[in-house]
C-alpha cells in the first residue's frame, strides 16, 4: 500500500538502577512483545546509565548533555513504557525528579505503558496510586491496564518465569495495540 510503512517511535524508560535489574527485564519484554506486533523503533532511557546525574540540580540546562537528550528522547517519543522498581510503597525519588524536569506539555496525549517492580504484592496499587496520577498530571493517555511484577516472577539471572505475568503482559499490549496503530495511521496521514 505504501513504501515505506510508518514506524512508532517508541521509547521505554527504565527506572532500574542496576545495569541488571527487574525493572529492565520487566519493561525490555513489553517492548519486544510490542516490536513483534507492530514496526517500531525502540528507544530506551536507562537510569541504569543516566541515574546518577538525575539528582545533581533542579536546572535542566545545568545537566550533562546525554541526560538533557534522554530528556529529550521521552519529550519526543510516540509512546512511552515506563517502569519503575518500587521502594518503600512508592517510586524512588530520582524516578520522579527525572519527571520533574520533563516540560509540563509535552507529554499531552501520549499513550503511555505503566509497570513496577517490587519485591512482594503489598506494592502492587503503586500504579494506580503513583504512576497513574504522575501521569495524568502531564495529560498522557495511559493505559487500561498496567503491568506489576514481584520477585518472585523472575529467575536469579532476571528472566520472567511467571506464566500469569506473560499473560497480563499480553494482554496490557492487545489492549494498547489499537491506540498505537492510530498513531501510525496519523503519521501515515501527515506524509
Amino acid at each position: 500500500m505504501f513504501e515505506h510503512p510508518p514506524t512508532l517511535r517508541l521509547v521505554v524508560v527504565s527506572g532500574g538502577f542496576g545495569m541488571q535489574s527487574k525493572t529492565e527485564t520487566l519493561v525490555q519484554t513489553i517492548a519486544d512483545e510490542i516490536a513483534k506486533r507492530l514496526s517500531v523503533e525502540l528507544e530506551f532511557v536507562k537510569f541504569s546509565e543516566i541515574g546518577g546525574f538525575i539528582g545533581q540540580t533542579f536546572d535542566r540546562k545545568q545537566l550533562p548533555e546525554h541526560v538533557q537528550i534522554a530528556l529529550h528522547t521521552v519529550e519526543t517519543a510516540d509512546a512511552l513504557i515506563v517502569g519503575t522498581p518500587v521502594y518503600r510503597a512508592s517510586y524512588p525519588g530520582l524516578f520522579k525528579h527525572f519527571f520533574d524536569l520533563i516540560e509540563q506539555f509535552a507529554l499531552v496525549n501520549v499513550p503511555v505503558i505503566l509497570a513496577a517492580s517490587g519485591g512482594s504484592e503489598r506494592h502492587s496499587l503503586v500504579i494506580e496510586h503513583q504512576l497513574r496520577p504522575l501521569f495524568s498530571f502531564f495529560q498522557t493517555q495511559t493505559m487500561s491496564l498496567g503491568v506489576y511484577a514481584t520477585d518472585k516472577d523472575f529467575s536469579s539471572d532476571y528472566r520472567i518465569i511467571n506464566h500469569e505475568l506473560l499473560e497480563r503482559i499480553s494482554l496490557t499490549i492487545q489492549r494498547a495495540l489499537p491506540i498505537l496503530r492510530a498513531i501510525k495511521l496519523r503519521h501515515f496521514m501527515k506524509n
